[in-house]
């Protein structure tokens, strides 16, 4: 399978990639295969079923807003998330839905989008639409699953793990961090050169260029929506939001804190993580990187880049994004970036080892180095679990952003003072956290029924 930056960098809505972006797509589908069949005019209700992490902890997530709105023709990349609100109210007062914005049909949320702990074959987070006449026949049901990092599979194809099989010929094919390492010098290329040679077997140069630029200009969007935006998160815990608090404090508009503490490029690093993550969980427009969950790191390393590094243009942001997209390919490869299939080394370990390895390229490093950082990063968060208090992208999962940040800029420092020889290749430890992950309990892995979610509460 051909996977393209494009793939790993999504620009949607939070709070999250699994439960929130893949949901809406796999939405969005099945209502288009309805009108593909022909089937459309039929159509008087819809039936809903999530599974497993997904019945877990999906009213947190946003899950249910996101299969409304997907079923009413609206695409996470393109839909603007102030209008939800509004939308979701409409349909829960008059218990009618407008599928495709073209049809109206019959659809009271509390019976016919329902929550199952049990789980659908293949993965976690699943999920079974089925379309129904007016005389109660069913029409059309088809299973979904959202894989991860906004990927959606079918129940046809959900044992490969593929959304539709893309065959595109690479002229740098990779499936593993040697064989990447050994084109690199075989082609006296550096890894974001190769993934942009790779990408031309899709697109043009200049809309390659275009659209990283446009993800990047969404990141920056992102953060400086997240360092203005006061008040408290949604979902019933009332989380202050800090972000904005913490940029006043460091221009100097309100008095510090602790005023013996002076302001750092550290605390820079954390303030954009911590926006990015509070827009995301408000359900703000963020850009998935890999996942909505670890959104906030990647913006925060290419903000470090951006505003600290000597020397940082757009060309660099460009061949950091292709660089990140690399390796988190690695990852979706050969282990995974669901955190309710591996826990939260799949998202916030994934984005940190991508992080520090794209910082390691544009900062001078040689491939060797970029797969020296990109291990670095992800060895010290094997194990980590994913255990959101509440079901909400919130707590750990913010501060998780921030220290995922740091980490990978450290990462990428040590991978800079070495030569790129180390003991532990970046092969090995994705096979390390895939196994880790298989070997973690459930309760671990996005269904906040163990760790933090249940202590905090317990407390």
């Amino acid at each position: 399978m051909a996977i393209s930056v494009f793939d790993m960098f999504k620009i949607g809505i939070g709070p999250s990639s699994s439960h929130t972006v893949g949901p809406m797509r796999a939405a969005l589908q099945f209502a288009r295969k309805l009108e593909e069949s022909g089937l459309i005019e039929q159509v008087e209700t819809i039936h809903i079923a999530l599974y497993g992490s997904l019945g877990a902890t999906g009213k947190g997530h946003g899950t249910d807003k996101a299969v409304m709105m997907g079923l009413e023709g609206e695409a996470p990349d393109l839909i603007d998330p102030s209008i939800i609100p509004g939308r979701l109210e409409e349909i829960r007062h008059t218990c009618r839905l407008n599928l495709l914005k073209r049809r109206s049909i019959t659809f009271n949320e509390k019976t016919q989008l329902v929550f199952h702990r049990k789980l659908l074959p293949f993965h976690s987070n699943g999920m079974r639409f089925t379309a129904m006449d007016s005389g109660g026949n069913e029409l059309l049901q088809k299973d979904y699953y959202s894989v991860g990092g906004g990927f959606v599979v079918t129940g046809e194809n959900a044992a490969s793990d593929r959304l539709v099989d893309d065959d595109t010929c690479l002229p740098y094919p990779f499936k593993s961090a040697d064989a990447l390492l050994k084109l690199c010098a075989r082609h006296k290329k550096s890894i974001s050169q190769l993934m942009w040679e790779n990408e031309k077997a899709w697109l043009s140069e200049k809309e390659i260029r275009n659209h990283l630029l446009a993800i990047w200009q969404v990141m920056q969007a992102c953060v400086d929506r997240g360092m203005h935006a006061e008040g408290v998160l949604p979902g019933g815990m009332k989380v202050k939001r800090r972000a904005a608090h913490l940029y006043q404090q460091m221009t100097h508009q309100i008095p510090h804190q602790t005023p013996g503490v002076p302001v750092g490029t550290l605390d820079w690093v954390n303030l954009f993580a911590l926006a990015v993550s509070e827009e995301n969980a408000a359900g703000g427009r963020v850009v998935t990187a890999p996942t909505n969950g670890a959104a906030g790191i990647i913006p925060s390393v290419l903000h470090y880049y951006w505003k600290f590094c000597e020397g940082a243009n757009e060309e660099g942001v460009i061949r950091f994004l292709l660089t990140a997209a690399a390796i988190g390919i690695l990852y979706k490869e050969n282990a995974s970036i669901s955190g309710a299939e591996v826990g939260c080394q799949g998202e916030v370990g994934v984005a940190c080892s991508m992080a520090a390895g794209a910082l390691a390229e544009v900062l001078g490093g040689s491939p060797e180095q970029v797969e020296n950082a990109a291990e670095i990063g992800m060895e010290h968060n094997l194990g980590l679990t994913c255990d959101p208090v509440g079901g909400l992208v919130q707590v750990p999962c913010i501060e998780r952003n921030a220290m995922g940040s740091v980490k990978a800029i450290n990462a990428a420092r040590i991978a800079l003072r070495g030569d790129g020889t180390h003991f532990v290749s970046l092969d090995k430890v994705i096979k390390t956290m895939r196994e880790t992950g298989a070997d973690m309990k459930t309760k671990y892995k996005e269904t906040s029924r163990g760790g933090l979610a249940v202590n905090l509460i317990e407390c």
